[in-house]
């Protein structure tokens, strides 16, 4: 691992992070095919990543990170998503940056203080914590751990316990914590043979009865111990804002196929080109549509709370129902898209060369991520029937 970054690194600027981004896409489609067979990122790309300090996004700036803003990063990792869905990768590793901000100063310098420093892990409280002197006694097992064979330091959700017994916050819930470990410490797990996103290595991985140190676990409802403007966002709404984008990235790259391929593919029994046929030119129309209004109002919640925080202003129910309505929303109209574009091409579309097959497999297993399943329609509907928030909506 390099030597940890030094605080007066050059800033890239919003535009100059986009453009970064976009000039990896090359690279990143060369190294799609060994992307599918190895079921991990290519070095080739993570090197070029870190390079351009995209894992860096989230990290707080006192730590050698860019604490870009919001809007920005969800554009990087679009970009990135437009080529392929290692975008998924990056979004994972950089996201996870933001637990720099809540982790003790030592801790979040050693974790996070080095260049190329990249997490991986996950939320969900599978494991246990139990108290014990000096920290946690940690056991579990955890999946869909994406990139973890390119990271030294994995964490893990668990539920506190004290004794036999779960210790209970004020509010009577089981208390939770996540817990940060190197790589070393942890045993991964052969798991990650999927259809899509086969590239991200979401492997599971686990830990028996390792002894963590106090300093390096933080609460899930624990305050930011930096003062960034970044951090005031909620924490699982900053994750799945930048989630959302990468369906919204591969429906892009499939209406764009698919305008390619109409134009050089003749209509059955006919030497006129499929794009003249009226029914393929509705169904390019309704994609178009589907993925600009959803980008759309993906980004336009994302600037409201963005904007909120900015005055010093709280991000109330409605606002936080909204962010979670318009990432579904974006998510869904993207799936759409890409179905509508896959059906278009005929048969065409099932060849592994096409990029409509790559994407359709994919962009349906993005959907399978809780934060972006449409049952989170009535969580945000129950809010603007005046029913108040269900449990989840307080977790964002």
């Amino acid at each position: 691992m390099s030597q940890p970054a030094s605080i007066n690194h050059p800033q890239p600027g919003p535009a100059d992070l986009e453009a970064a981004a976009r000039e990896l896409g090359p690279l990143i489609r060369d190294c799609r095919g060994e992307s599918e067979r190895e079921r991990r990122l290519p070095v080739a790309v993570l090197s070029a990543m870190h390079e351009a300090r995209l894992f860096r996004m989230y990290v707080p700036i006192e730590y050698g990170g860019l604490e870009t803003d919001p809007i920005t990063s969800m554009q990087v990792v679009e970009a990135v998503a437009e080529a392929d869905a290692a975008a998924w990768n990056l979004m994972i590793g950089a996201t996870y940056g933001i637990w720099a901000a809540f982790l003790p100063e030592a801790s979040a310098r050693e974790i996070y203080g080095a260049t190329d420093a990249v997490v991986a892990g996950a939320l969900r409280p599978s494991g246990t914590a139990r108290l014990a002197a000096g920290g946690y006694r940690v056991s579990g097992r955890w999946g869909f751990a994406s990139g973890i064979d390119h990271c030294a330091w994995w964490n893990g959700g668990c539920i506190v316990y004290d004794g036999e017994a779960p210790r209970l916050t004020e509010a009577g819930a089981p208390q939770s914590v996540l817990v940060f470990f190197p790589a070393t410490d942890g045993e991964r797990i052969d798991t990650w043979d999927t259809g899509g996103l086969r590239g991200t290595g979401s492997h599971d991985y686990a830990v028996h009865d390792l002894l963590v140190p106090t300093e390096r676990a933080c609460a899930f409802d624990g305050a930011p111990r930096v003062r960034g403007l970044l951090y005031r966002l909620p924490r699982q709404a900053l994750l799945d804002n930048a989630m959302a984008v990468i369906p919204l990235g591969i429906a892009r790259t499939a209406v764009d196929t698919l305008i390619e391929l109409a134009a050089a593919k003749p209509q059955a029994g006919s030497e006129r080109p499929l794009a003249e046929r009226q029914t393929i030119q509705a169904e390019v129309g309704r994609a178009e549509a589907l993925y600009r209004s959803g980008r759309a109002f993906l980004y336009d919640s994302v600037a409201e709370s963005w904007a909120a925080v900015q005055a010093g202003r709280e991000i109330g129910v409605t606002q936080l129902a909204m962010l979670r309505l318009a990432r579904t929303h974006a998510v869904q109209a993207a799936v759409q898209a890409v179905d509508l574009m896959y059906t278009a091409a005929g048969g065409s579309s099932v060849y592994t060369r096409n990029l409509l097959e790559r994407g359709f497999r994919d962009v349906h297993t993005v959907t399978q991520h809780v934060s972006m399943n449409p049952a989170n329609y009535q969580a945000s509907g129950r809010v603007l029937l005046g029913l108040g928030p269900d449990r989840a909506l307080h977790r964002l």
